[in-house]
């Protein structure tokens, strides 16, 4: 049994049942399973593709992605995910790190082809490419079988690039039973079964916009809609016209979507839950779905748990402000010191994680895994705490911790507090070297449109709720933060940038 092999057993059961919907076209579970097989034969004839090999993608939101996917399962291939959103070089660095065989990209990316393809085989996903061929003349010349007699779940199947706060990415390589737990454990917190209809916003090229409700609802039997991208007002229109019962918002995407003009008349009734995480996600934030009531499911993980490790449940204990749940279905989750010990309830330390769903390596870096992988237990680099009755909650980053004169100081705590003065719209915290205490905290602030703040304002809420060690030496306004492409801000580049920032004044 193969990954795919899921998808072959829904076109059994609902062969006509909607798989995807995709720009007003539907795809049925007997065509969805048909065109895998055409594409991982095609692959395998045309391209040479098989166990092991690896094949880039890099692409928009649309079907054949998800086609891709799940013909590489078939071949016991490896599907590389490019990030759209990443400089060429960083691309190139990828798909040369990985060792691509084959790239397929759409014509959005056409003009950097050049720049790309050294010693790959070029697929065009929707146009003629000066070198290589076109996916559908691709499909149109096999026949025959694809299957593989050696491949199963143990086989790996992604391979995730993190951006990584420091040098390269890294690339985790998840197994196919890691995205067939990872499923379960979404079934589970979603109390998802095959009559939902799932809305994706999220890119493809990062695991929640794959994996925390996209292929958990193809594996169960379920229709998902794809957007090639988010917008705010698609995003709306297909929650009134599709009428999905799931989605997964990141906060920004929340943030966007409750601000847009038609969000008080949009009907949203069709939704029986929203996920959200990726980063600590501001209560306001949550309490604007809660408003219309719509539940919020909170999950925690990382790429390199696929990424579901912890959340809260559908019907379960949503009451707990803060908590990103409890430890999933499928997989263990612990807090532990700096020694890997486990520290009593209620202790701040670093969240670990065991289970199927955690990735087996990162691609050709044997010294990475091992500062990642101790007997099982992924120390994922963040800082929370586990409650008696086990619930979790995620503090911040441990590369984000600032130590200013032997006291931790988390940004998350005091971002929070920013976060609920009325003329702030968005803030990001982080430590400058300090010659006296080490380390103090900065506030880089985003004030609301159109409000007047002041720092005298912020700095004396901050000093109502805060230690005084916690309050920001210094609060900066901006007009944006740098972000990953979910929208999660990018502390060690807003570092980069306050350095700079600094020296430039030095000299002037």
């Amino acid at each position: 049994m193969d990954l795919c092999s899921l998808i072959d057993r829904n076109a059994a059961f609902s062969p006509d049942k909607t798989a995807i919907t995709f720009e007003g076209e539907r795809l049925s579970y007997v065509a969805f399973a048909a065109r895998i097989e055409r594409t991982a034969t095609a692959l395998k004839q045309e391209l040479g593709v098989g166990r092991g090999d690896r094949v880039a993608i890099l692409s928009l939101n649309r079907p054949d992605y998800l086609v891709l996917l799940y013909a590489c399962a078939r071949l016991g291939a490896m599907l590389v995910p490019l990030n759209w959103r990443l400089a060429v070089a960083e691309q190139l660095f990828i798909l040369t790190d990985a060792g691509a065989k084959v790239l397929v990209l759409e014509r959005a990316f056409e003009s950097i082809l050049s720049e790309l393809a050294s010693g790959t085989s070029v697929v065009g996903l929707d146009f003629s490419p000066p070198r290589g061929t076109t996916f559908e003349s691709l499909l149109a010349r096999s026949d025959g079988t694809s299957r593989n007699p050696h491949t199963d779940l143990s086989c790996p199947l992604l391979i995730v690039y993190t951006s990584g706060t420091t040098g390269r990415p890294k690339g985790a390589v998840l197994r196919q039973e890691a995205l067939f737990w990872n499923g379960v454990m979404s079934q589970h917190m979603h109390n998802m079964t095959s009559d939902d209809h799932v809305l994706t916003v999220l890119p493809f090229f990062h695991v929640g916009g794959l994996n925390i409700q996209t292929t958990p609802a193809l594996q169960l039997g379920a229709t998902v809609t794809i957007h090639a991208r988010f917008t705010p007002d698609t995003a709306l229109s297909a929650i009134e016209d599709e009428r999905p019962t799931l989605t997964v918002m990141v906060p920004a995407i929340i943030q966007a979507v409750s601000e847009h003009p038609a969000w008080a008349t949009a009907d949203l009734s069709s939704l029986k839950a929203v996920a959200t995480g990726s980063t600590i996600v501001p209560p306001h934030l949550i309490e604007r779905f809660v408003a219309r009531d719509i539940p919020v499911l909170q999950v925690y993980g990382s790429t390199e748990t696929c990424p579901i490790a912890v959340y809260t449940r559908l019907g379960g204990d949503l009451s707990r402000a803060g908590s990103t749940g409890l430890a999933g279905l499928c997989c263990e989750a612990k807090v532990v010191d700096h020694s890997g010990h486990e520290v009593p309830a209620g202790t701040p330390g670093e969240i670990a994680v065991r289970g199927p769903n955690v990735f087996f390596e990162y691609w050709g870096n044997e010294a990475a895994t091992r500062d990642a992988l101790h007997d099982g237990w992924y120390r994922t680099g963040d800082i929370g705490l586990c409650d008696a009755d086990g619930y979790f909650w995620v503090r911040d980053r441990k590369k984000n911790m600032i130590i200013s004169g032997g006291e931790n100081v988390y940004p998350a705590e005091i971002e929070r507090v920013l976060l609920e003065h009325p003329d702030v719209s968005e803030c990001a915290v982080i430590g400058r070297p300090d010659p006296r205490w080490d380390e103090v905290p900065i506030a880089y602030v985003i004030p609301r449109s159109g409000r007047q703040l002041e720092v005298d304002d912020l700095r004396a809420q901050l000093q109502v709720q805060l230690a005084r060690y916690k309050v920001p030496r210094d609060i900066v306004f901006v007009k944006d933060l740098p972000r990953t492409a979910l929208g999660k801000v990018q502390h060690f580049l807003l570092k980069q940038l306050d350095a700079q920032s600094r020296a430039q004044g030095e000299a002037s």
